[in-house]
């Protein structure tokens, strides 16, 4: 590929030369000499930006005022909200969202081509690499076969799938697709595809060195920032955009300086620190933010137990979470097998273009937190929340306030405090109920842990916690400890290279005896591919309506995102997991209680089979190797033998088969005009659904498993497609007909326009309760725009496009709510519809909303500014109004024309159709 940089930079640009080799980039220090500003103190994440503008530098898309805004930036105390316009290097892409960005393109071929153009002029003008990670579901577990077994369900259920992504990857340029089974995307990226820094050939045929930097069509695409190269979550609309050639609007963002300090002590792990930092960043308030993380304490942190902190940037908020260039970066690329020509380019560039963190390293920041890694000690968070940071001291009685909050019960201090002095039946007591599963000879009760997944790209990308899980259930096995029987476990790694390691150690073995058996390479329950639980498990909690609880190692635990029997998600290191799975139950106090009864009849405490730090570390050193990763990323876009036999058609433009109810052509570009319209006020409009704090895109486009009762259910069987072959709504994102009906269809999603009521419902027009599917074509069909009303965070998690989409294809205008997460703001204006929010302190509460009220927002059309104030008139039901001010959350002048245009691909195709003209 040939990169292509700006024509006015004879004053920045230099030469660098590595070990005989030289290479032309683009200096910060440079541009200070020219005069362009002060940058000597700007955090390395921010100097990745102002290189980027640099190097893109045209007196157009990006001036030399945006330049010298990075000086401003500093002198300013750490905030300029410009508005630039960013150039990643790369995208990456995994299957659920990549097939939409695919089927996506393949429908703008079909467009370009309706509107007179070369179809073959949609391609990706930036790398693309896609990995097939999130389609394996734990069908079978706990034995030597689950591992064939589950891919060869796998091949079965999204042959359709894989067949269309093979197409892809013939009939599209700089698009690259690594197989099934290999691993997740973000390890991969991590282990392999990212360089740090980058070289390419420029217009004039010359090497450019540049930082590494991408977006990614999933939110955890930050976890990369650990190893210095910056990359954060997009919708895939937005990556669709980046892909071909759009750049990325952006503010420059405000930086929070996060410094950690000391070394972790003696028992503690990553997971641990990581919970600590989401806990503290969500309180501090990072949304939008860049957090780069700096202090001495760096020292002490290997590069891994970065990358799990730069991994939950998502979870904290923020943009990105950020590790600048230093002696361990270096090590890191060295040992994960990058070539030593490559370290020492990184090295050299880091620290002549001002990105090193040595000694003094000491930029100025927006704020600042501080933390002491000293003070960390073991903890999980749940039941339904990351933040929800719990010491694992606290987790059981933790758990006692869940059951009660479950049940009802007020366990506020108020209540605690009255209890004490004269109790009720009212007051907080233990309702925790068992159950007898039938067939076994054991019960279950609210607590029962019944799902132990080591899962993710959070953990099993660490090395010292996979290590240390091994040894946890060596130790355990050693004393004749085993999983509970209800306790449905998993091994799912990052990558082969995991596997490798555990396998050189032999823990593999120990793994597999207490049932953490292989059972797939990818993203399995932490993404809800956890696969059903025993049949009579399920029974029993279902009828004793019981909290069962998930500990999985993930980065998520949303209501309703692990298993539709779990109530209760727990996120944990891969050692407590291990731990979890023996004791079998959320109510047991694992520093306290034993978790068991050894061969010899002695009690087992969590302290017996817990290793040590040293133990850990030698069996990282010795086994986890620059070899393992070489020999497992020597094929890695090969496949097995499988992937090699799935055959697939060679043509310019994709061949729709009818009966596909995987892939199907999206209605987004049919009968699109030539020219784009305007932005139209909003009249006469219906509520479609009232919706709470935090709303997730989890909520609003579920990633799980479906019944045949839902909307999309219905669908299915009406194409004949059984109950067993469903697959998950991720897995069925190329199909816009599925995933319309599974939009709010999350089964723990409350619409407050209803009393109590679980799951995807509203009133529909008659009034009458029905499910919003249903509700959004009545009044599609009537021709009545649709609202939604929200609370704070709303959108928040995975950078999911379909929750974009899907309210786009119900017919929703605006989205009003109290503040928007980054990425799923920026996916509603990339699929046409409005963002707006509450000022002068209106909520959905103090408006005293019920969802039959009419909505009318003004102020729209004609010279509309980015981030304007509208006025929006409420009329409510008894005939009165109500005019309130709505902030327009259209943020910058792109946006607004991509809205204009009904959406940012509507925007790329028709440029694309007018200079093919």
């Amino acid at each position: 590929m040939t990169i292509i940089v700006g024509q006015d930079t004879a004053k920045t640009r230099k030469t660098l030369t590595v070990g005989g080799e030289s290479v032309a980039y683009y200096s910060i220090p440079a541009a200070e000499a020219a005069g362009l500003g002060d940058f000597s103190k700007l955090p390395a994440a921010l100097k990745v930006v102002l290189e980027n503008m640099l190097r893109f530098e045209d007196g157009k898309t990006v001036s030399v005022d945006d330049i010298k805004a990075f000086a401003e930036w500093a002198n300013l105390g750490g905030k300029n909200p410009r508005e630039i316009a960013y150039r990643p290097a790369r995208v990456l892409m995994q299957d659920f969202t990549g097939v939409p960005a695919v089927v996506d393109l393949a429908a703008m071929r079909d467009g370009l081509k309706a509107l007179g153009g070369d179809p073959e002029k949609i391609n990706p003008l930036n790398p693309v690499d896609l990995v097939i990670d999130h389609s394996v579901m734990i069908d079978e577990f706990g034995n030597p076969r689950a591992f064939q077994m589950n891919v060869d369900r796998e091949y079965e259920r999204n042959i359709e799938r894989y067949t269309f992504l093979k197409w892809g990857q013939k009939a599209f340029n700089n698009f690259r697709v690594v197989p099934p089974g290999t691993g997740i995307c973000h390890q991969v990226n991590l282990e392999y595809l990212a360089q740090t820094v980058w070289t390419d050939v420029d217009q004039d045929g010359a090497t450019v060195a540049y930082p590494d930097t991408l977006v990614g069509t999933d939110s955890h695409t930050t976890m990369v920032n650990g190893a210095a190269v910056l990359g954060w979550g997009v919708g895939g609309i937005e990556a669709e955009a980046a892909m071909l050639g759009q750049p990325i609007s952006m503010l420059i963002p405000e930086v929070v300086g996060f410094e950690l300090t000391g070394k972790m002590m003696e028992g503690t792990t990553g997971t641990d620190l990581v919970l600590k930092v989401v806990e503290m960043l969500r309180a501090k308030g990072v949304v939008g933010k860049f957090v780069e993380f700096y202090g001495a304490g760096l020292d002490n942190l290997p590069l891994a137990d970065r990358a799990t902190i730069a991994n939950m940037a998502p979870e904290y908020g923020a943009t990105c979470g950020f590790f600048p260039i230093d002696g361990e970066t270096l090590r890191y690329l060295r040992n994960t097998g990058r070539e030593e020509a490559r370290v020492a380019l990184v090295e050299a560039y880091a620290k002549e273009n001002g990105f090193w963190r040595g000694d003094d390293y000491a930029p100025i920041y927006t704020d600042t937190l501080h933390l002491d890694m000293g003070t960390i000690v073991p903890a999980i968070s749940g039941p339904k929340r990351p933040q929800d940071y719990v010491t694992l001291d606290k987790a059981a009685t933790k758990f006692f306030d869940v059951v009660n909050e479950y049940r009802g019960v007020d366990t506020s201090p108020a209540a605690r405090e009255m209890a004490a002095e004269a109790p009720t039946p009212d007051t907080p007591r233990d309702p925790r109920k068992s159950v007898k599963v039938k067939g076994e000879d054991y019960e279950i009760r609210d607590g029962s842990v019944v799902i132990a997944s080591i899962t993710s790209c959070t953990n099993t990308s660490n090395p010292y916690v996979m290590i240390g899980a091994g040894l946890v259930a060596r130790k355990a096995r050693a004393l004749g400890l085993n999983r509970k029987p209800w306790v449905k476990t998993s091994l799912a790694p990052g990558s082969q290279v995991v596997s490798a390691y555990l396998e050189a150690a032999g823990l593999q073995e120990d793994l597999d005896a207490i049932g953490f058996n292989l059972v797939g390479y990818g993203c399995t329950t932490c993404i809800g591919n956890s696969g059903p639980i025993q049949t009579e498990l399920s029974q029993a909690i279902a009828e004793g309506d019981l909290i069962a609880t998930s500990v999985l190692s993930g980065n998520r635990n949303f209501e309703g995102r692990i298993s539709p029997d779990v109530r209760a998600n727990y996120l944990a290191s891969p050692p407590l997991v291990v731990a979890y799975a023996l004791a079998g139950d959320m109510n047991i106090d694992l520093t306290t209680d034993p978790l068991g009864t050894s061969k010899d009849g002695e009690p087992v405490y969590l302290k017996d089979i817990w290793p040590t730090s040293k133990e850990v570390a030698e069996l990282v050193e010795e086994t986890v190797t620059r070899d393992a990763f070489q020999s497992k990323y020597a094929d890695v876009f090969k496949g097995d033998d499988k992937w090699q036999e799935v055959e697939t058609t060679d043509s310019l433009t994709y061949d729709w088969p009818a009966s596909s109810t995987y892939v199907q052509n999206p209605p987004y570009f049919k009968d699109m005009a030539p020219e784009a319209g305007t932005i139209s006020n909003i009249e006469g409009a219906k509520v479609l659904a009232i919706l709470g704090d935090m709303i997730t895109t989890d909520h609003i486009s579920p990633a799980g498993s479906f019944k045949d009762t839902t909307p999309a259910g219905k669908y299915l069987v009406e194409r004949q497609v059984p109950v067993r072959e469903f697959n998950s709504y991720g897995s069925r994102r190329g199909n816009h007909e599925v995933m319309m009906r599974g939009t709010f269809a999350n089964i723990r999603i409350k619409n407050e326009m209803l009393d109590g009521v679980e799951g995807g419902y509203t009133k529909g027009p008659n009034g009458e309760q029905m499910s919003i599917f249903d509700a959004a074509m009545a009044y599609q069909d009537a021709g009545v725009p649709l609202v939604i009303f929200g609370g704070e965070q709303y959108g928040a998690g995975s950078s999911r496009d379909w929750a974009a989409k899907g309210t786009n294809l119900l017919g929703v205008k605006a989205v009003i709510a109290e503040s928007f997460e980054r990425i799923h703001r920026s996916n509603l204006v990339g699929m046409g519809v409005i963002p707006f929010e509450f000022t002068g302190g209106d909520t959905r509460k103090s408006l005293g909303l019920k969802g039959d009220e009419t909505v009318a927002i003004h102020g729209l059309e004609g010279d509309l500014k980015p981030l304007s104030e509208v006025p929006c008139t409420i009329t409510f039901a008894d005939g009165s109004e109500k005019t309130i001010q709505l902030k327009c959350r259209i943020d910058t002048a792109i946006e607004k024309e991509y809205v204009e245009n009904g959406g940012v691909l509507h925007y790329v195709l028709r440029n694309l159709a007018k200079s093919a003209a």
